[in-house]
């Protein structure tokens, strides 16, 4: 199975390492507010639907940010644009642990959504383009799997700091006050870590040899700018408007489970929840984010073999069918009655986050080999990142649709955040709707 390791050389293996540590401390700066939105809402006086609606946020401006940054790869460089948006969203998530008010809070998150949506951008693209054809599903997939890392981490932090609630700054070296300090600002502290791998990424990684080429002859021939090129012409056009529904509905669908889940499983039953507690709960997200490693990796080595739409059309499928189970894991238990509940979330919990997760790695590979070198950054920046932005009203949708009442379907009861992840399996089946509609990809060529 490591055969195919022998074809890479150590140049593509740093460009990899690079990229794989920038996007899982993505991740776990971004999801370090999953589990911490309660208490930050406790602190700045605001209502769950509210601290749902201030990840959403977030979630936009990092399309925007990959937009951005997707042109600015294209023009200085797949190297350059992933070190400015570690920078930006590490830097970013420390300063919101210093946040005196509500509005300097949104500024913050604004902002580090601009990086994280950029890492995205540039280094799936860097991985992309180092990476021989016949590999590319694999090293996208291993990049992706990062995001599973960088949950699990994210989730350890939250675990071991937020129950302690506050810190007294004394603890500090070279400090003397007993001024307390919520426990979520030290973890957002601690999410200035990222900014390190500057100094790896800028050290060891070369830009593509395939963009080299497309930068000489940009500068040769006189070439639109590539923003408002991907809009006209008829080549990139409708690969565009095909990829951004993909990403939109993909992205609902996972972030409505991303967001929710944590406090889902942590929740009281009464609420909707499956009543594990907050470190059990934060706890059993960990072997779900493992499932998220193996579906990412797997996704890359099952997709260079048999293609891409399959793959990624299976996953989605599955998704669609796992969600309601996992959403009604409590009756589900009930009724089988012969396993605990622990023991059954310990089972699925994997298996959805594999699925779920393991799409992703689909995006890299597909939407690098659908545009064409010379507007690839922004191409690809543009359809990954504008489907992240329309993911902004998933954590707010499910939200609203946790508190509602639908007398038709439940009876008049709260439905809760179980059920409101059920919402996600409408997505899943539009996405797989979208997909159908795109071209195999598998093998081909980067020759411009």
């Amino acid at each position: 199975m490591l055969q195919w390791t022998s074809d890479i050389n150590s140049k593509q293996w740093k460009t990899f390492i690079a990229a794989f540590f920038g996007w899982t401390l993505d991740a776990m700066d971004l999801l370090l507010y999953v589990f911490a939105f309660k208490f930050i809402a406790q602190t700045f006086d605001i209502s769950g639907t509210q601290a749902a609606l201030l990840f959403s946020i977030t979630l936009a401006s990092s399309a925007l940010g990959g937009i951005v940054f997707g042109i600015i790869s294209d023009y200085v460089g797949r190297v350059k644009a992933l070190t400015y948006s570690i920078l930006i969203y590490s830097l970013f998530t420390m300063l919101s642990a210093f946040a005196p008010d509500i509005w300097f809070f949104v500024v913050c998150r604004f902002l580090l959504g601009l990086g994280m949506g950029g890492e995205w951008a540039s280094g799936e693209i860097l991985v992309a383009e180092s990476w021989p054809k016949q590999h590319r599903g694999k090293v996208v997939g291993m990049v992706q799997s990062g995001w599973g890392f960088g949950f699990i981490f994210a989730a350890i932090l939250a675990t071991f700091v937020l129950p302690i609630e506050t810190f007294n700054l004394n603890m500090l070296p070279f400090v003397s006050t007993d001024f307390p300090v919520e426990s979520w600002r030290v973890l957002f502290f601690l999410g200035v870590l990222p900014a390190f791998l500057v100094f790896y990424v800028r050290r060891v990684c070369e830009e593509p040899e395939v963009w080299k080429k497309s930068a000489e002859k940009r500068q040769v021939v006189k070439q639109e700018f590539t923003f408002f090129e991907i809009f006209k012409s008829d080549e990139i056009r409708p690969m565009l408007i095909k990829a951004t529904l993909l990403t939109s509905f993909c992205m609902i669908s996972y972030w409505g489970l991303s967001y929710f889940v944590p406090n889902y499983l942590a929740s009281p039953i009464s609420e909707g929840g499956a009543g594990l507690g907050i470190v059990k709960g934060f706890g059993f997200t960990i072997p779900l984010n493992i499932g998220a490693i193996l579906g990412c990796i797997s996704f890359g080595l099952i997709s260079d073999r048999i293609g891409r739409k399959i793959t990624f059309g299976s996953y989605l499928i599955i998704v669609a069918l796992l969600v309601p189970i996992f959403g009604n894991i409590v009756k589900v238990q009930e009724f089988l009655g012969f396993v605990s509940l622990e023991t059954l979330i310990l089972i699925l919990a994997p298996l959805l986050g594999f699925f779920n997760t393991g799409f992703y790695s689909g995006f890299g590979a597909i939407f690098a080999e659908i545009f064409p070198t010379r507007a690839r950054g922004t191409a690809q920046g543009f359809s990954y990142n504008v489907g992240r932005g329309a993911s902004a009203i998933a954590p707010p949708l499910f939200a609203f649709i946790a508190v509602s009442s639908f007398a038709f379907l439940f009876n008049g009861e709260v439905i809760g955040n179980g059920r409101a992840l059920i919402v996600a399996s409408i997505f899943a089946l539009f996405a797989f709707a979208t997909l159908l509609t795109l071209p195999e990809t598998k093998g081909k060529d980067f020759n411009e």
